[in-house]
């Protein structure tokens, strides 16, 4: 079995997806857990490099879900403002609109 990596220096540190251990000569038989095959480990590996290489894409598509939540509240800040500033404008026009008719009656 040629598997990556020592005992000092595995290949990966998680045991359940590092190579199993054989039984040295020198052990009675038995008393060693039975090989299991690595192939879950591999695919492990592979699913968890996939899933790395999409975290900077979605942290981009966070961070943009927070620019257009941003500039959608920037866009009603402003609007309200305009609509405040109209409705300003558009009371003291009445209230000029009332003097003028307030003085022609008055005449």
């Amino acid at each position: 079995m040629n598997a990556t990596g020592t005992i000092d220096r595995p290949h990966t540190h998680d045991p359940q997806k590092q190579a199993p251990m054989t039984t040295s000569t020198n052990e009675p038989i038995g008393s060693a857990t039975p090989d299991s095959t690595t192939t879950g480990a591999t695919d492990s590996r592979q699913n968890r490099t996939r899933e790395m290489q999409l975290i900077p894409e979605a942290l981009a598509r966070a961070h943009m879900h927070e620019r257009l939540r941003e500039a959608e509240a920037e866009r009603q800040a402003v609007r309200l403002a305009a609509a405040r500033r109209m409705q300003r404008r558009a009371e003291r026009a009445s209230l000029r609109a009332r003097r003028a008719l307030a003085m022609a009656v008055m005449q």
